[in-house]
């Protein structure tokens, strides 16, 4: 096949686009600089509204994952304006430049995040269940409304609402690993909040099913069977360093450090199901949390 990627660069787009290569498709990544000459990339500019929409013709599929980083610095006005832009602005861009082409892909995974779920307590969560009301939850919201013109025009569209991503790559564990190695890390608040979490691997393995799986349209939650809450994460991940976990962060300290994005990240909680995965018939790489941090630890050392 044929494949287009945004955001390739990024933790999902580099595992992506080097599994689906060494799977032998063909893949050209969007990117927003001029192109490399002799390589795989068309440009484009979300922030000005330019897309060279001449070479995206004839993708069967593509894969939109571009957005500002949400977990780095503090969300000021700015950075608000910035993480909702790339995503709302930069879709509908896309979007708009996919309807207009003379042929379309097949199919057209965008991302999107379990943030839309916001904050719900022990509530079970799964792709029916309705928003939730604060910043993230609003630009969920509006990113995967821009992919509705595509949607509309006949191209199956699936909405990627990724959990907290395991890798030592980079996201959530990334950050937490540090202070966890030192001895010095524990659970945040009281640690009651749930935590929806996903390893690479099966980030990677569940997009390519979702590519081929004709049943898959809409939203789909890209977490594991199995979330935890933010003290058993905690414990694990100190069994699984062999290192104590006997210094929790108070929720006043986390707030004081990470302002607004403390309660959208670290104090959130979202305990989501990956129902449609689950009946698209995904079997799961890692179900569990001890086998997922394992896996992880051990594939980077």
């Amino acid at each position: 096949m044929k494949i287009l990627i945004t955001g390739s660069h990024g933790l999902v787009g580099q595992a992506l686009f080097t599994s689906l290569v060494q799977d032998g498709h063909e893949v050209v990544r969007l990117v927003r600089r001029q192109p490399q000459f002799g390589s795989p990339e068309v440009e484009w500019d979300p922030k000005h509204g330019v897309i060279d929409s001449a070479h995206l013709e004839g993708f069967d599929v593509v894969v939109h994952l571009a957005g500002e980083s949400i977990a780095d610095g503090r969300w000021t006005t700015e950075k608000k304006r910035r993480i909702r832009e790339s995503r709302v602005q930069g879709t509908e861009i896309l979007s708009q430049a996919l309807v207009r082409l003379s042929q379309r892909p097949k199919v057209f995974l965008s991302a999107s995040a379990i943030g839309y779920y916001g904050n719900r307590g022990n509530e079970v969560l799964d792709e029916t269940s309705h928003p939730g009301s604060d910043f993230l939850s609003n630009v969920c919201v509006q990113w995967e409304q821009a992919t509705g013109p595509v949607a509309q025009a006949g191209v199956r569209t699936v909405n990627l609402r990724f959990g907290i991503i395991l890798s030592v790559r980079g996201g959530a564990l990334a950050k937490m690993l540090p202070p966890f190695r030192m001895g010095i890390g524990g659970r945040v608040g009281n640690g009651k909040q749930w935590m929806s979490w996903i390893v690479l691997d099966d980030v990677v393995g569940a997009i390519k099913h979702s590519i081929g799986d004709v049943s898959l349209a809409g939203p789909v939650n890209f977490v594991a069977p199995n979330p935890v809450t933010n003290a058993h994460f905690t414990r694990e991940l100190g069994r699984t360093l062999s290192r104590p976990t006997l210094f929790p962060v108070p929720e006043f300290g986390a707030r004081l450090a990470f302002g607004e994005m403390a309660d959208a990240l670290l104090l959130s909680s979202q305990r989501v199901n990956p129902s449609r995965l689950k009946e698209a018939g995904y079997q799961f790489l890692e179900p569990e949390l001890p086998g997922a941090l394992r896996r992880v630890l051990k594939a980077n050392g």
